[in-house]
């Protein structure tokens, strides 16, 4: 038999021992080499610890067990030489003063936030969520079936209702496209300016909390309109109160949540955490990633990439990276 060189070459962390059946040509024909035995060197990290942040999307008692499960996912993708650690906190700037100063490696973040922490800590967004084959969803105007509005720039001088003040679909894309078009002038650089050209420039607005709640209001006649996601009726109301509604306006695309990492960690730690990410996508493992946000996959992207031009609208809202920050207060109805 002729003599060759067989080349092994070694994919995500530590191989040990793997046998290898494979075919090679041989003077002879071809012969099966069955245990060929691969030994890689083992790999070495340069931290002892990574803590990976959450923004809840529900009590944090609830998500903080879904949480565990996908840190011990990832300390045996690290062949248990990396303690991974989780933070379910109550506010953004828990995550991102984390990953500007350190504490805080690799957060799951909106993506208001996340274009916050990538501006602000030079956060690397590095993957985004996909569900149902879609990295977003689309910032919809909505009126009453018996109403004829065409236009969000009908909104001004109306009644209308917002998710949040950090609503992405519910505030920050409709507001932003008004600012950004010149029908919203802000006078000033903080959440009161921004707060007082609200009170400007509506007859009346308030703020939901949330989804379902902005619909209600609209449906009830206590507003006109309503801000939110295109897939919200469909998600929260019933197929009655869905008949009611009708589209005034789509604004555009709002990305999907972000995974980010922080700048301090080094590249190799930095590509071994988002390769083991991925394997969230392999069916074995996918499970672990739905129970987090629902989210279907992750797709490795940049913040350039995935974010784009939303965060302009971000730029044009004095405040709200206060209003992130802080996050309470604000959603209450006015």
């Amino acid at each position: 038999m002729s003599s060759g060189t067989i080349i092994g070459a070694a994919i995500g962390a530590l191989v040990v021992g793997i046998a290898i059946g494979f075919f090679i040509p041989t003077d002879d024909g071809v012969q099966e080499i069955s245990q060929i035995t691969v030994q890689q060197e083992q790999v070495g990290y340069d931290i002892e610890k990574l803590t990976i942040g959450f923004i809840p999307s529900e009590k944090a008692d609830v998500l903080t067990p879904k949480a565990e499960s996908l840190a011990r996912f990832l300390e045996s993708e690290f062949d248990g030489q990396v303690e991974i650690d989780v933070v379910v906190p109550s506010n953004y700037e828990t995550i991102i003063e984390g990953l500007k100063f350190g504490h805080v490696h690799a957060a799951f973040m909106d993506t208001g936030p996340g274009w916050i922490a990538h501006d602000r800590a030079n956060a690397e967004v590095v993957m985004a969520e996909v569900k149902k084959g879609k990295v977003g969803y689309y910032a919809t105007v909505w009126q009453r079936a018996d109403s004829d509005y065409s236009s969000i720039d009908e909104a001004i001088g109306n009644k209308v209702a917002f998710t949040s003040i950090t609503g992405s679909s519910g505030f920050i894309r409709p507001i932003g496209t008004l600012v950004d078009r010149g029908l919203i002038t802000v006078e000033g650089d903080d959440i009161i300016a921004l707060k007082q050209a609200l009170d400007n420039s509506f007859e009346y607005h308030a703020f939901g909390g949330g989804y379902k709640a902005a619909l209600e209001l609209l449906l009830n006649g206590s507003v006109e309109m309503a801000f939110g996601s295109d897939i919200a009726p469909e998600k929260y109301l019933t197929e009655e109160q869905q008949a009611q509604l009708k589209k005034v306006d789509t604004l555009g695309l709002v990305p999907s949540h972000v995974f980010v990492v922080s700048d301090d960690l080094s590249s190799k730690t930095k590509e071994h955490l988002v390769d083991s990410m991925v394997k969230l996508n392999h069916q074995d493992n996918n499970q672990i990633l739905k129970d987090v946000y629902g989210a279907d996959a992750l797709l490795p992207t940049t913040a350039e990439m995935h974010i784009g031009n939303f965060g302009q609208y971000l730029d044009l809202l004095p405040g709200i990276e206060q209003a992130t920050f802080e996050k309470k207060n604000y959603d209450l109805p006015k």
